[in-house]
């Protein structure tokens, strides 16, 4: 009896031993709308959209200390339709991200599938609505991956305001180590209200090992500075190549004009934007121009307006309107962060809930 006693008080002390060393957590938000959408040839659609501020996940992360200033942990990061209950990003799993990671004083090393450099710049430095609701700027800035798969990425700690990133994306095509790779990198800096960020991608296009489709690359230059009653967002990208400048809708022109969308393989990219935010409220604004440097110069232009209400910490009301004009048979449409969106004018009004 006493040893059973003994076992289980050693088995109670080496338990909360590991417990105190490691934490899992549960995380996400959930985010629904109602949509209208207008100025397709199609016609107006009102609908219940899910992500229309922010995608709709649920994730799991935890970290062990390991000693000795190093520490490991993981991410795994599921997109989930509210209006429908479907897993977003194609119904992989764990498709938004799923790595894990290193920590230490030499930085941080991940494995995985995560978000590339560029995209980065994009979300975190350029866009005043992060790459959500209406004004979403992935609508028109280019760019030739939000996240990538296979990918091994290793950021620097931060120096005097200074960090950077590097990133690279196995092909996995057998016979040529070329097909397929990705290599992004990033470079920061951060001092009080400033913050500036370079983000670079270049994608292979080839998909066999003879392949010469040769590639896309995207290069954003973004900055932003907290005046104090208000924050300023400036962004400018340079995007070349095949794919450099994914369209988000089909090739058929949603205003039907005979005239086919057409990816642009050289293109500009501007940004401009702010947020005023005042009590609980905040207003979120910004003007993206999209330049077309080939002859179809199928050239578009966005302006969002929002505004957020904080009902607490973790939850808010949200109202945005948008709209992009287009020119040429440029056939972009107001889309969200889980949406392409069918026209060129929309508006929502919807609730996000952080867990």
């Amino acid at each position: 009896m006493k040893k059973s006693l003994l076992t289980l008080a050693l088995f109670g002390v080496c338990s909360s031993a590991a417990f105190a060393q490691s934490n899992v957590t549960i995380y996400g938000i959930i985010d629904g709308g109602y949509l209208h959408e207008s100025g397709g040839v199609a016609g107006s659609v009102s609908k219940l959209g899910s992500g229309t501020q922010s995608q709709s996940r649920i994730g799991f992360k935890g970290t062990e200390d390991l000693g000795g200033g190093m520490s490991a942990g993981f991410v795994l990061e599921t997109g989930v339709s509210i209006d429908n209950g479907t897993a977003t990003q194609g119904g992989a799993i764990y498709g938004r991200n799923s790595y894990v990671h290193l920590d230490g004083n030499f930085g941080v090393v991940q494995l995985g599938r995560f978000f590339t450099p560029h995209y980065v710049t994009l979300l975190t430095v350029a866009d005043p609505f992060q790459v959500g609701n209406l004004g979403d700027s992935a609508n028109l800035m280019a760019n030739s991956g939000t996240r990538t798969s296979n990918t091994i990425k290793y950021s620097t700690p931060t120096y005097n305001g200074v960090n950077a990133d590097l990133a690279y994306v196995f092909g996995e095509v057998a016979g040529n180590n070329v097909a397929g790779r990705q290599i992004g990198a990033g470079l920061g800096y951060s001092n009080g209200p400033l913050t500036l960020r370079v983000g670079y991608n270049n994608k292979d296009n080839n998909t066999t090992s003879t392949g010469t489709l040769g590639s896309a690359n995207n290069t954003l230059y973004a900055g932003n500075y907290n005046f104090g009653f208000a924050t300023g967002f400036l962004a400018y990208g340079v995007n070349h190549g095949l794919n450099s400048s994914v369209l988000n809708t089909l090739t058929a022109n949603p205003y039907g004009s005979a005239i086919a969308p057409t990816a642009s393989v050289d293109s500009r990219d501007t940004l401009i934007g702010t947020t005023i935010p005042f009590g609980a409220s905040t207003i979120i604004a910004s003007v993206i121009n999209k330049k077309d440097q080939t002859a179809l110069a199928q050239n578009a232009r966005q302006y969002a307006l929002g505004y957020t209400y904080n009902l607490s910490a973790q939850t808010n009301l949200y109202t945005t309107i948008a709209h992009i004009v287009n020119q040429n048979g440029a056939g972009y449409t107001v889309g969200n962060s889980n949406t392409a969106g069918s026209g060129s004018s929309a508006y929502v009004v919807g609730v996000r809930v952080k867990f």
